[in-house]
């Protein structure tokens, strides 16, 4: 089910951090959030609630408390919460899905950084917000996405995102304009003071990862997990 787990201690006598990217023996592609299956399996292997999102490509982050009922899932795409026994969660295909921890200071975030968020700085915001709710030493997991010698753009496409994110420019193993989102999110982050783990494993060329690019609408979605326990 994981295409990686980790955890992150910080006192011991009060909390951890764990994080999780799933891979293709779940999919988690659904309508408006809603994969009954996939997600109470989700929750009863990590053991805590689901925060979700309905992702739009945008840079907006919001601060939780609580998971959400079906129909009430929220559109945005970060996630935020210190309230611990809640995980958060976020879906890629393609995309970055980002995971963010502060051990000590008890604060969560979850992130979907496709090319359209990558450039608008949602990785940046998230990291804003996780601090203003009191995060200081925040470390990130950047999770499977498409690799840059993979994802070949438009070349206007490629020069506009470059001219806001240099570290994503790219370009494909066969020659052609190409972006590397996760070079772009992991330069943002750590210009923000963030260490940084990378899972740098390509959807596109790993079967046992979720791909948009490699299978179009049959595609079905991973998730990245984070949470407080």
């Amino acid at each position: 089910m994981f295409a990686l787990r980790d955890s992150r201690d910080g006192d011991v006598s009060r909390l951890r951090v764990d994080v999780a990217f799933t891979d293709s023996s779940l999919d988690l592609q659904g309508l408006r959030d809603d994969f009954p299956e996939g997600l109470a399996r989700l929750e009863e292997v990590v053991g805590v609630p689901l925060a979700r999102l309905s992702q739009v490509h945008g840079a907006d982050v919001l601060v939780v408390d609580a998971p959400m009922a079906l129909g009430e899932v929220p559109f945005a795409d970060g996630l935020v919460t210190t309230t611990r026994g809640l995980g958060l969660m976020v879906r890629a295909a393609d995309c970055v899905p980002l995971l963010l921890a502060d051990p000590e200071a008890g604060v969560i975030g979850a992130v979907h950084a496709g090319r359209p968020g990558m450039a608008l700085g949602i990785a940046s915001r998230a990291v804003a917000v996780m601090r203003e709710q009191g995060a200081t030493t925040i470390s990130a997991w950047l999770g499977p996405r498409v690799c840059g010698s993979c994802y070949e753009v438009p070349e206007q496409m490629r020069a506009d995102v470059s001219a806001v994110v240099p570290e994503a420019w790219a370009e494909t193993s066969w020659g052609t304009p190409a972006l590397d989102i996760g070079a772009g999110v992991r330069a943002q982050l750590e210009r923000a003071g963030v260490d940084v783990v990378d899972v740098a494993r390509c959807t596109l060329e790993d079967a046992n990862l979720h791909s948009y690019r490699r299978d179009g609408k049959a595609a079905g979605r991973h998730g990245g997990l984070v949470w407080l326990s």
